[in-house]
């Protein structure tokens, strides 16, 4: 992730970290105020219950005529003129009727549509009516329809020890109730414990699942959160009513309801939107300014710290303090740069010594060699016989030679870190195949196993350092085993690819593996070699990013392991 990434998003977090806790306060509120809006429909639904209420208790009073009737009745008189007045006296009584001590009916009056819908009345054996006769008061039924108008039936014990039954029509009151209005799409209803709104076909009729009212009355929670029809979804507020089964209930269009809670919400995105934009904005602008100069910065860093001392910093892109450190930086990379070259002349010097000690050290023997076998030559006393192997030793002398040339230049090569492999998709069974090839006719010479087990078909390197490692390798393990056999795998895992040679060979101690690496140390300097192969193999390795190891006991053999890291390949 790079600089200006950081800084934006640190910029952004640190402008809209403050603006949760501003929403979740908000969120909280809204829910606070949906439920106090609900509130309020239950208010009034509980008002309508109170009206209907005193509705009832006004019935009390209306029943005053029942005095006169109770004479009338004790006159042993016909008492249908007095309930034929009481009628008349009272509209909305669709019907009124006199029952004995027993419940049954004694005379009737009324409308003639009701009369004709309701057979004589026969309520013996009702438990209420002992109850009634044993503490007079006014009893009312729950709501019916009659002749499509809300009715409540309702009972009163005369003094005489009858009973005044009467049909009320709630027409009137629903009707006023209805007219109500909250809102637009506000209503008032009267619904019965099953979910079912009276209206008759005059009024409006609500298109509410009965059945989701019926769950909302059961839960006891007067507020109604949620009520849907199959157009809408409303919300309310229902409120018991002294009709028995009766609840008066508040609904309203939830869009409706919390129109004012959507027009806030409207604003408060649109402001916090507002705000996240300048944010935003505001964010990206400082980054900008500020992540420039520390990109440049970091980028140049690297550069210099590859090697790169040409690498150079516009000082117009920095402000304030970072122009002063910009061109601080510059002169830094100028005075480097000045320095490297006095190195690299030390270091060039330094080289040519190095090259030319280890050439006088290590040419030395072969020469001396070369010399002595030139002189017998020259001296003619050789036979010919003599002279055939004479010219062959030295044949081999010249080839030691040219190899052992090729090495030395290679360690200067590499300490003066002028050795990189060239990586591609290099061929492992090719170069696998090459080395063991190569190597097998010295491995059967000395009655060797030479076999080679790979699972890896390509992997990144050098082709060329890589077979010249293992060939240092496999030629060692041949080398320094006199019998048994030499194995040669690749393998690889999810990190890294594996090179490894085991052998049966003699092994080498642990005082011995600290310096196994160094340049010209030999474990053993009665084989031949000049003790430079492993030191210029592990440098080859290590430039590859990778690592050379060897695991072994004397007399057991020995196994070096090349680990070549994915992430670096």
């Amino acid at each position: 992730m790079s600089i200006f990434s950081k800084l934006f998003k640190l910029f952004l977090a640190v402008v809209l970290m403050p603006l949760i806790p501003m929403v979740l306060l908000l969120a909280y509120y809204q829910v606070h105020l949906k439920d106090n809006i609900l509130e309020t429909h239950a208010n009034l639904a509980q008002i309508v219950s109170s009206s209907m209420n005193q509705h009832i208790e006004d019935l009390t009073w209306r029943l005053a005529f029942t005095q006169h009737l109770t004479q009338t009745l004790d006159a042993k008189k016909n008492p249908e003129p007095v309930l034929q007045e009481a009628l008349s006296a009272n509209p909305d009584f669709l019907m009124l009727a006199v029952l004995s001590k027993t419940g049954k009916e004694l005379y009737r009056a009324g409308d003639k549509q009701v009369l004709k819908q309701l057979p004589p009345l026969d309520l013996e054996g009702d438990p209420s009516l002992p109850e009634l006769a044993g503490a007079p008061r006014l009893s009312v039924s729950s709501f019916d329809v009659v002749a499509g108008r809300p009715i409540s039936e309702f009972i009163y014990p005369l003094p005489n020890g009858d009973f005044l039954y009467g049909i009320m029509s709630f027409f009137s009151f629903l009707s006023r109730v209805q007219e109500q209005r909250i809102g637009v799409t506000g209503r008032i209803y009267i619904v019965d414990q099953d979910g079912l709104a009276y209206a008759n076909d005059y009024q409006y009729k609500p298109a509410f699942d009965a059945a989701a009212l019926k769950n909302a009355f059961a839960s006891q929670d007067r507020l109604i959160k949620r009520l849907k029809t199959p157009d809408e979804t409303y919300v309310g507020a229902f409120a018991p009513t002294p009709i028995l089964g009766a609840y008066v209930t508040v609904l309203q269009l939830k869009s409706e309801a919390y129109r004012s809670i959507y027009y806030t919400n409207i604003i408060i995105a649109l402001f916090l939107l507002s705000i996240a934009t300048l944010a935003y904005f505001g964010a990206l602008t400082f980054a900008e300014r500020l992540g420039e100069p520390i990109e440049a910065l970091s980028r140049a860093a690297k550069e210099v710290s590859a090697g790169n001392l040409e690498e150079k910093i516009d000082e117009e892109i920095g402000w304030g303090e970072f122009k002063q450190l910009i061109a601080a930086f510059n002169k830094m990379t100028a005075d480097l740069k000045d320095y490297q070259v006095l190195q690299l002349q030390a270091q060039v010097s330094e080289m040519k010594e190095q090259v030319f000690r280890s050439v006088a050290h290590d040419l030395r023997a072969p020469l001396l060699g070369l010399q002595g076998y030139l002189y017998i030559l020259q001296s003619g006393k050789a036979t010919e016989q003599e002279k055939k192997e004479y010219l062959e030793l030295m044949s081999q002398a010249a080839k030691n030679l040219s190899s052992l040339l090729e090495d030395v230049l290679d360690v200067s090569r590499v300490q003066a870190g002028m050795m990189s492999p060239k990586k591609e998709s290099a061929d492992v069974r090719a170069l696998v195949k090459n080395v063991t090839e190569t190597l097998a006719p010295t491995a059967a010479e000395k009655g060797l196993e030479l076999s080679a087990a790979v699972e890896v078909e390509r992997l990144p390197a050098d082709p060329k350092l890589l077979q010249r490692v293992l060939m240092n390798l496999v030629s060692n393990a041949v080398k320094f085993t006199d019998k048994g056999f030499v194995r040669v795998r690749a393998e690889q895992d999810e990190k890294a690819y594996y090179l490894s040679v085991q052998d049966s060979g003699i092994g080498i101690d642990a005082k011995d593996i600290k310096g196994l690496f160094q340049k010209y140390h030999q474990v053993r300097s009665d084989r031949p070699g000049y003790g430079l192969g492993l030191f210029i193999s592990r440098q080859i390795v290590e430039a590859h990013g990778g690592s050379l190891e060897v695991s072994s006991k004397p007399g057991e053999g020995s196994t070096f392991t090349v680990s070549l890291p994915k992430e670096a390949a």
